[in-house]
């Protein structure tokens, strides 16, 4: 090695260990008023020696002379992106990205994805996107994006390549569980104008509302969807289905006035619960708690009754984070029966947090528990009447996801897997031709919009529930009695 590419090693080495030191005299000043009930840490000398080490090195030997803001900015995502899969340091245009996803309208494709084994995975397509109408189905992994793999991207990265200008084309490589070659879909972008909330009559008297993700208006909306179909019906509904599969979450608010439309005041929605189990908020059915912005109750708008009609939820392996709360706030209060299979299991809250004008840092900074104190990290919302959908050949699932956060209160993580009670066969990519991916016709979308018990195992056990009030009552909170008689079994066997 050179005598000059020594000595700028050296140089480099001796800029970063001055920053190093200079920081350590920092730190000791700062140990000797340590934060209430904080341990003072010292700073781990020979991790960050080791960093401006590695630093030195690509300064003075890598190929290409890169800017210190890139190596910085690298360094920084890959120590925020190595929390958990939902922790992630974004750029101006991730920032300005997320700022947008939770107004309801933006350009892209329309779901929900996660990073595992190294690749993008859908958690979720958003109901009537470019995404949903194309095929993708939520357990795809999305291998290439427009012939580019997407091997070791994270989230944010794989966000950035799929959004662009309205109308342009994207082309997805999809593997899929039984597929025997990868499925290739071709979408055109659109503005993403997602309408959360859809609501229906069903025969005899019955509603059904279906919320798609939570979002500003979300409380608004089902609480007009309750007093259109009251309006329809000519009088009050016998019962309502509440529709959260494949709803991949959202706004926290959203989901405490959605539990708060069925629940009568001051009943404990969500707990979140951060470092050493410390609770950071208790949100109840207040107004305070769930008005997205200032202006009048939404909910004085209900009509009475709607505190006591029976309801039944509907979940799947999709339902994720908001839509996981509302489920398991109805479940513990015993105020709705749940219908379906095992719920995604994302019971973390990300934060938020501005770095800068145009840079922030999105992590993990609590967890979700349910009013009975249950955690859904990596579990789930467990169904009280389980009926599998037999169209359904995969599910994916929060333990899935490298690096996830484990259940906190010592609960085994429950993973995703094929479907074994699946009926129908999977199509494979040798039968998927590329006209597939066309947007079907009004009348086909219609006809899929449209709830169908005749067709939907799932929801019809949940209208067969609301139609029998004795066998509605009898299996109310029949996972926790299950969960109770396996713990039970279990303590004997020991």
């Amino acid at each position: 090695m050179s005598s000059s590419t020594l000595k700028k090693i050296s140089i480099y080495t001796a800029g970063a260990l001055s920053g190093l030191a200079l920081s350590i005299g920092l730190q000791s000043i700062a140990a000797d008023t340590p934060a209430p009930k904080e341990k003072a840490q010292g700073l781990p000398i020979k991790s960050l020696e080791s960093m401006a080490q590695v630093y030195a090195q690509i300064k003075a030997n890598y190929v290409r002379d890169e800017p210190d803001e890139k190596l910085l900015e690298n360094a920084m995502k890959g120590m925020v992106s190595g929390l958990d899969p939902h922790s992630e340091y974004l750029d101006k245009k991730a920032y300005e990205s997320m700022k947008e996803a939770t107004t309801g309208e933006f350009g892209g494709l329309g779901m929900e994805i996660g990073a595992e084994d190294g690749f993008v995975k859908v958690i979720a397509p958003i109901e009537d996107t470019p995404a949903e109408r194309a095929g993708v189905k939520s357990g795809d992994y999305i291998v290439k994006i427009n012939s580019e793999s997407t091997r070791g991207l994270s989230v944010n990265e794989a966000v950035k390549k799929m959004r662009g200008k309205p109308n342009t084309k994207i082309t997805l490589t999809l593997s899929r569980k039984g597929a025997s070659k990868p499925i290739e879909v071709q979408l055109t972008r659109a503005i993403i104008k997602v309408k959360s909330v859809r609501a229906h009559l069903l025969d005899g008297g019955y509603g059904y509302i279906r919320v798609t993700q939570f979002q500003a208006p979300t409380v608004d909306n089902v609480v007009q969807a309750v007093n259109d179909l009251t309006k329809e019906n000519g009088g009050a509904l016998k019962g309502i289905v509440l529709d959260l599969r494949d709803d991949p979450g959202g706004l926290l608010n959203g989901a405490v006035g959605v539990s708060s439309v069925f629940l009568p005041k001051d009943n404990v929605i969500v707990r979140t619960k951060g470092r050493g189990d410390k609770i950071i908020s208790a949100l109840k059915n207040t107004p305070e708690d769930y008005i997205v912005k200032s202006g009048t109750d939404p909910l004085s708008k209900l009509p009475s009754e709607i505190k006591t009609v029976l309801v039944t939820v509907l979940i799947n392996s999709g339902s994720a984070s908001a839509s996981e709360i509302v489920a398991g706030a109805l479940q513990d209060h015993k105020r709705a029966v749940i219908v379906g299979t095992r719920s995604y299991g994302k019971g973390s809250v990300q934060t938020l947090i501005p770095i800068s004008k145009e840079t922030a840092v999105k992590f993990t900074t609590a967890l979700y528990y349910t009013p009975n104190d249950r955690s859904i990290q990596a579990v789930g919302i467990v169904p009280d009447v389980e009926v599998v959908d037999k169209t359904r050949t995969f599910e994916s699932r929060e333990a899935d996801l490298d690096g996830h956060i484990g259940n906190p209160l010592g609960a085994d993580d429950v993973k995703g897997g094929v479907v074994k009670q699946a009926s129908e066969p999977v199509q494979t990519a040798s039968e998927v031709k590329v006209e597939a991916a066309s947007e079907p016709s009004l009348e086909e979308l219609s006809s899929r919009r449209k709830p169908n018990p005749e067709k939907d195992e799932q929801l019809r056990k949940a209208l067969d529930l609301l139609k029998n009030p004795t066998q509605w009552q009898q299996s109310l909170g029949e996972a926790a009695k299950k969960e109770a008689a396996a713990k039970a079994k279990t303590a004997k066997k020991k």
